[in-house]
């Protein structure tokens, strides 16, 4: 079925994380429905077509005034990170070629949700593009990028880690030295003292 499900209960009422509201949908659709849906999303679909499952991959209420259906107020972007963070909590590797090209989003904020997607679920192939991202603009994008490369980087990547030991923020020197810290050890490579003299 293409676009939302019209049977799909809503949400129960209440303050819940947002990672069980995400959890509860994948319970409800199966995994293979929810990965459909949010790789849709990721996609660029329109939102007005997904919005009870965006019920409960948004905590909003989606009524029919709620701010949140007006892509004037809320930019599209926010749909393609939310079908990102929907798989940041629930995983099938059904959705690996979806998460690499949403790393070349043209907005930072879907960009960084796969570059949090592919750390935590080790994805296949995100490694150039988690590599291109270590030279964003916003350091809590370069952060998330060279913590994505301690994961899923290769031999070629360690340089774009250790480019970023001197970034200007020091939090981001402190990732960039952990990730490659777990680079040396996944790839054999020379520890981080034997690479740089600091």
């Amino acid at each position: 079925m293409i676009g939302g499900m019209s049977s799909l209960p809503p949400p129960e009422p209440g303050d819940r994380p947002i990672g069980a509201r995400i959890r509860e949908l994948d319970a409800l659709l199966g995994r293979a429905r929810f990965v459909e849906v949010c790789v849709a999303l990721l996609g660029g679909a329109e939102r007005t077509a997904y919005v009870p499952e965006l019920r409960y991959l948004t905590g909003h209420g989606w009524d029919d005034d709620d701010p949140v259906r007006d892509p004037a107020v809320w930019k599209d972007y926010w749909v393609r990170t939310w079908g990102a963070r929907g798989l940041l909590h629930c995983w099938d590797d059904a959705a690996t070629r979806p998460v690499v090209a949403g790393l070349a989003d043209e907005h930072y904020r879907p960009a960084e949700m796969c570059l949090k997607v592919s750390a935590q679920h080790d994805v296949a192939g995100s490694g150039p593009g988690a590599a291109l991202l270590t030279r964003h603009e916003l350091p809590r994008v370069r952060a998330n990028a060279v913590r994505t490369l301690g994961v899923v980087g290769d031999t070629e990547h360690a340089d774009d880690v250790l480019a970023l030991l001197d970034d200007p923020e020091e939090w981001v020197r402190e990732h960039a030295a952990r990730a490659y810290g777990r680079m040396a050890t996944r790839l054999d490579l020379p520890p981080l003292d034997a690479r740089h003299d600091r």
